[in-house]
């Protein structure tokens, strides 16, 4: 990729000076193109201190920054000479307009860190307003290019508590929500007030090292709760990636993030009511085999390789792949065709979820539901994580959050039972009792209330215990277990239509991209109301 921090971007303006034949015209006229001529040259390129000042924090400048987004002549720009008449806040710190990406258009809202560290004046606060309300006249996606020490203390009236204030920012970013793609791109800090405009986008690309969100600097932290913490600890990039969950994606520089951005923007529709691009079909690189998925449920496994073995070569688009990573979520393509992956990963934590887990997949499924991508759901589940702490963090609520988001989903669901899926940890995965297009079971599958060791400890404990000759109690245990896996008989469960069809692994891509064809034209209704109130 062509590195733009070096370019030098023209200066010369759109206000070419007058010829030979327009000398002696209006001095108004010539004054203005004068004035507006500068005012363009100052937004256009860098001096040599704020150039240094970038390059020394591996940035690009956001002119460059939306070269590489937009395609090649695309880009048109709204309030470039906002504030103009004030010194030293070329467009007033943010740039806006629309571009398109690869052919389709969208909208740009983009934080200029050379201008006073990208702080939002009253100015900035009403472009980004302008571009928001265009985003929901036009029906547009939004690029968020986020860089900003937050509001500028001297413009607070101006900028912050009135209808055409910041609030009416995140007002309409609520709106746009599930109507149209937000994409966040965060480059640098994203402070205060101002932490909320990532947080209310489909997904968070940060760039490690130099993206930030916090309601409180470290400072502030100090100062008022005596606490003393670093910028990384407090906000930084790989905390939010990996432990908080507010971010999605580490990226390695701003070029990476970019295109991470369209790449990510790729799998998904324009608008809600749109469908995403179809691209080429590509066989899977490594096709699934019967040994793909280990026949014990006690043996751990990557389920990246099934998923590799399902959707085209290289198509698999990973989302919060540092946090929780007991659960696996992100887009892939079938067939040349978006759908949304949901997986269990028996090789972190034995795939059991807990809080973060659910919460992870229940916006996942909020999001493909919201712009009509199809789910498949790769159940290897022991069920949700038990214990005092757990219970204490709530997974109560965060389990039923995810159970909501997989009950409201009108979407195309495939269920799919890979090894076992006990419990709760069924319900969470799409089964059968919350109707979707097809509950499939490979071979491997085991499907009860609780695996057979602990079904026999729970029922019949007090008996083992009474039982002393050690041969005596291995064979009890033995049978009552044989009892239980014939009462779960995967057979038996076919027979009773408790699951649709029993294939082998090989076979399970064709037969998923038959059914999601079959249901692309399913009806999405599902309750009448304005919406649920779930657990949070």
């Amino acid at each position: 990729m062509v590195d733009l921090r070096s370019a030098t971007p023209s200066t010369a303006g759109p206000f070419a000076p007058p010829g030979p034949d327009e000398q002696g015209g209006d001095a108004r006229v010539a004054d203005i193109r004068r004035r507006l001529s500068g005012a363009h040259a100052a937004s256009a390129s860098l001096g040599e201190k704020a150039r240094a000042k970038l390059d020394s924090q591996n940035k690009m400048f956001v002119r460059d920054r939306i070269a590489l987004l937009f395609d090649e002549g695309s880009f048109v720009e709204d309030g470039r000479y906002a504030n103009a008449m004030v010194a030293g806040l070329p467009a007033d710190g943010v740039v806006t307009g629309r571009g398109t990406v690869e052919g389709r258009p969208a909208i740009v809202i983009a934080n200029d860190p050379s201008v006073k560290a990208g702080s939002w004046g009253a100015r900035t606060v009403e472009k980004i307003i302008r571009a928001t309300e265009a985003a929901l006249r036009e029906e547009l996606p939004v690029f968020w290019f986020v860089d900003s020490a937050g509001a500028r203390i001297t413009d607070q009236v101006e900028m912050f508590p009135g209808r055409r204030g910041a609030g009416r920012i995140f007002h309409n970013q609520v709106a746009l929500s599930g109507r149209v793609p937000q994409i966040c791109c965060l480059f640098g800090p994203s402070a205060a007030g101002g932490a909320y405009i990532p947080s209310f986008t489909d997904v968070i690309v940060m760039v490690e090292g130099n993206a930030s969100m916090y309601l409180g600097s470290p400072r502030m932290a100090e100062m008022v709760v005596g606490e003393r913490v670093s910028l990384e600890e407090m906000g930084g990039a790989r905390m939010h990636c990996t432990v908080s969950g507010v971010g999605d994606l580490l990226a390695e520089d701003d070029a990476e993030a970019i295109e991470l951005a369209r790449l990510y923007f790729s799998y998904l529709p324009s608008t809600w009511e749109q469908e995403p691009p179809v691209y080429a079909v590509e066989a899977p690189l490594a096709p699934l085999t019967h040994a793909s998925v280990p026949d014990v449920e006690s043996v751990p496994f990557d389920i990246h390789e099934v998923i590799e073995g399902l959707v085209d070569e290289e198509s698999f688009f990973e989302i919060k792949p540092l946090f929780a990573p007991e659960l696996v979520i992100g887009f892939a393509r079938m067939e040349g065709r978006t759908v949304g992956m949901v997986a269990n990963n028996s090789a972190v934590k034995g795939g059991v979820l807990f809080t973060d887990s659910a919460d992870k997949a229940a916006r996942f499924i909020w999001q493909c539901d919201a712009y009509g991508i199809p789910l498949v759901y790769l159940a290897d589940v022991p069920g949700f994580m038990i214990g005092s702490e757990v219970e204490r963090g709530g997974i109560i609520r965060h389990g039923a959050k995810m159970v909501s988001a997989v009950s409201e989903a009108t979407v195309p669901q495939f269920c799919v039972v890979v090894r076992k899926a006990y419990g709760a940890g069924l319900y969470a995965m799409g089964g059968p009792g919350f109707g979707p297009d097809a509950t499939i079971a490979l071979p491997t599958a085991r499907i009860a209330v609780m695996g057979p060791e602990a079904a026999v400890n729970a029922v019949y404990a007090n008996k083992i215990a009474q039982i002393t000759d050690l041969d005596e109690r291995a064979a009890y245990v033995a049978e009552r277990r044989a009892e239980y896996e014939t009462d779960v008989d995967l057979e038996r469960l076919a027979a009773d239509l408790v699951i649709d069809d029993v294939i082998e692994a090989d076979r399970l891509r064709e037969d998923l991209i038959r059914r999601l064809a079959y249901a692309r034209g399913r009806d999405r209704y599902f309750s009448r109301r304005r919406h649920g109130v779930p657990p949070v």
